[in-house]
């Protein structure tokens, strides 16, 4: 499609739709499996992974601590030089944009080094709570603080490998923090426990970490209601050959086009086994409506007439969006709860996604935890509106209301590059999906 533009006109597409795609790699998983890969002994060779402005943040900073990545096929193979959990550089002034898997990884990664690390990013980082986290390593024997003494970034982390201890982290700001954690608590010298404090959002993802440990060789203890772990420290990680799988979360997307447009899209090379939790997304489609065929390596949706339905979405908070969008051509309210951790994101998600339904004609009553959306009379095709969709320079915002331009005229979206976060190819695709001559995502 060219160089992307500051705004970017949606075309309203014909329907129905019928296509196959297989997303790009999962960025969880990317920037788990770099983590996992840099400290394990050995070399290990990533296939499928991301390549986005998350993804390159997080291979450039470890570049920074001295860990070697070879990138190729474009950079959807990586070979990884790991470190055996000795980082090699004990000096490093690291910059991790806004991706907050990178500053939250990287923050309990070097803990395990034997030097001053300091980690700063974009003004909304600044903005992002870390405090938790800085807490939990000072509680296993690192020295971690907030530059500003307000708990956010700039964050500076003394390591000298890791004492191992106990420590408790809150769970209802982000799982990235326990993730963090549990990746680099079999590495620690001494036995380590930590326990969780209050409910943990998007548990899926912490499941995600674990399993992504274990195929490194390493692991934690657990127990049922995921709120205790352990470890004996003094673990390690092996290099390995690392599959990545596509993205469940872009494929939302296009699973979400087909709800919206009406006809079907499958996605190759994922399935409900999926490590990503945010798959799951198509069990509430299915629920507003939607037909949903899951086979052995393909997922497919198929357009029906929706319905709104209410949901706690605390465990795949990042597929948001994407319902409320769904939620525009749905017959009757959609009411959302269990996401007050959103406020935290990129953007503070529930309020950005009410202010821009809104202006789609949408009656949107915003909660201190979610949202309740009532579809308006307006939004419907052949309407004159004309929709300047901000997008807070937040990846999820851009793509998720792209889709509402699918049906309704006059949505433009603004600063649409900042899909670049995580999938810099995505208006490409979504164009190959709802089919070139039938309009859709055009500049």
């Amino acid at each position: 499609m060219g160089e992307m533009q500051d705004s970017l006109a949606i075309a309203p597409v014909a329907g129905p739709i019928n296509a196959t795609i297989c997303p790009p790699g999962s960025k969880s998983l990317t920037n788990r499996a770099l983590i996992c890969a840099a400290l394990a002994e050995g070399e290990s060779t990533l296939t499928g992974a991301l390549v986005s402005d998350d993804t390159r943040v997080m291979i450039d900073a470890l570049g920074e601590l001295g860990i070697s990545i070879a990138e190729e096929n474009d950079g959807r193979t990586l070979q990884v030089e790991g470190c055996a959990g000795q980082i090699p550089e004990k000096i490093a002034d690291l910059w991790v944009g806004n991706s907050g898997t990178t500053i939250r990884f990287l923050t309990a990664l070097a803990a395990l080094g034997g030097g001053r690390y300091r980690l700063d990013g974009v003004t909304r980082m600044r903005e992002r709570p870390i405090g938790d986290l800085l807490e939990a390593l000072n509680q296993l024997g690192a020295k971690a603080w907030s530059e500003s003494s307000n708990g956010c970034p700039p964050v500076v982390v003394e390591g000298d490998r890791l004492a191992g201890g106990v420590a408790t982290v809150r769970g209802n700001i982000s799982s990235q923090y326990l993730s963090g954690l549990l990746m680099i608590a079999p590495l620690a010298n001494g036995p380590t426990e930590m326990s969780v404090d209050g409910a943990l959002v998007s548990l899926p993802y912490v499941r995600m970490t674990l399993r992504v440990m274990e195929a490194f060789g390493a692991s934690m203890e657990t127990n049922e209601a995921f709120n205790r772990f352990g470890s004996p420290g003094g673990q390690k990680y092996t290099g390995c050959n690392y599959a990545v799988e596509p993205d469940a979360s872009a494929a939302s997307y296009f699973w979400a086009a087909a709800a919206i447009v009406g006809g079907s899209v499958t996605v190759d090379r994922l399935n409900t086994k999926s490590l990503q939790g945010d798959v799951a997304i198509v069990d509430l489609l299915e629920r507003m409506g939607c037909q949903v065929d899951r086979k052995e390596n393909a997922i497919t949706v198929s357009g029906r007439p929706l319905r709104g339905i209410c949901v706690d979405m605390n465990a795949m908070s990042d597929m948001v969006q994407t319902i409320a969008v769904v939620a525009l051509f749905a017959e009757g309210p959609t009411e959302i709860t269990g996401v007050a951790h959103n406020r935290h994101k990129e953007t503070d998600r529930i309020t950005a996604l009410a202010t821009e339904l809104r202006k789609l004609g949408a009656v949107v009553e915003e909660r201190e935890a979610g949202l309740r959306i009532i579809p308006g009379p307006r939004i419907v095709p052949g309407s004159p509106r004309r929709a300047l969709i901000e997008t807070y320079d937040d990846h999820r915002m851009a793509m998720s209301l792209t889709l509402a331009g699918l049906k309704i005229p006059g949505v433009q979206i603004l600063d649409p590059g900042c899909t670049a976060k995580t999938y810099p190819d995505f208006f490409q695709d979504l164009a190959t999906v709802v089919g070139a001559n039938d309009g859709g995502a055009n500049e």
